[in-house]
């Protein structure tokens, strides 16, 4: 196992906290997940080689003019995956997903990009890799992902990490479409841990060694390994429900650089705890943060 006991009985009462703090506040739930929303796209187009920033992502995303000349496609890319995003948070509680729901988002996020493969699976001739590794060929496409399904839907008595780590990491292994299939496979991640009463998560670029570190593990052995995809789900968890419980206390917010200068601490060494989660810090547009109480804050 990637994750001991003490992480899942942190999550378990983070999640309690959550959803205590959360009652009548989905409002402000809504606004964390609209400011959030050009960091999440940002990151996983970034993961699959965009050049564009998180503060062009932004601008595109509000449709504002972005100061050099950026390509159609990767606008589309930006925006299509948002509209994704916005998707999913509306459907969570009426739908579980399928391949009907899978190809559906699959459409949306490639329409406008590629017409001609946006919207189903690979089929006969069309075969991919990744690197050097090669997908499974096109006919075995749809009896594998039944199966990863049916798995997924089956297994009642595994912790929900374990069982959303190796269903992402099937999905990859199998490369459904013709492109397209890391950013839907994020997505569903997120379908997963929201129809299960969590936030939404960030895979960040930065973390992306760590991120395809997972599928060669996953590839290489013989039992299929998903330690790492389940150590990586599990801190990307742990940090989205510190982001939103902070903000649902009414914490403030600070620089986890301006923290450790009022409380006299070693910067690094309150990074490389927030790196590991060991502190209820998160990132915003790639700055670590933390919530604090006013009581807390040391004044001068």
């Amino acid at each position: 196992m990637a994750i001991g006991q003490e992480i899942k009985t942190r999550i378990d009462e983070l999640k309690l906290e959550y959803e205590s703090l959360r009652k009548k506040k989905e409002s402000l739930l809504d606004i964390i997940f609209e400011a959030e929303l050009p960091e999440s796209v940002y990151n996983s187009n970034a993961i699959e080689n965009s050049t564009l920033t998180i503060s062009e992502t932004e601008k595109i995303l509000m449709d504002m003019e972005v100061s050099r000349d950026v390509s159609v496609r990767e606008v589309f890319e930006a925006k299509n995956l948002a509209k994704v995003f916005e998707y999913i948070k509306d459907k969570i509680s009426v739908k579980n997903i399928d391949k009907e729901l899978i190809l559906l988002l699959h459409k949306m996020l490639i329409g406008n990009i590629k017409d001609d493969i946006a919207g189903r699976f690979r089929k006969e001739y069309e075969y991919v890799r990744v690197g050097t590794y090669i997908a499974p060929a096109p006919e075995h496409i749809e009896a594998m992902m039944d199966a990863n399904l049916l798995e997924y839907s089956g297994k009642h008595s595994e912790h929900f990490l374990e069982k959303i780590s190796r269903f992402h990491l099937e999905f990859e292994h199998i490369h459904p479409f013709c492109n397209g299939n890391g950013r839907i496979g994020r997505v569903l991640v997120n379908y997963q841990l929201m129809q299960l009463g969590f936030p939404p998560i960030i895979v960040r670029d930065k973390e992306k060694s760590t991120y395809y570190s997972a599928f060669k593990e996953y590839e290489n052995s013989n039992k299929k390994k998903n330690t790492i995809m389940e150590k990586v789900l599990a801190l990307a968890l742990l940090e989205s429900l510190h982001k939103r419980i902070a903000y649902l206390r009414g914490d403030s917010i600070v620089k986890l650089a301006d923290y450790a200068k009022e409380q006299n601490e070693s910067t690094v060494i309150l990074l490389n705890k927030a790196k590991r989660q060991t502190i209820p810090a998160f990132r915003e547009k790639g700055v670590w943060k933390i919530g604090v109480t006013q009581d807390i804050i040391k004044k001068p």
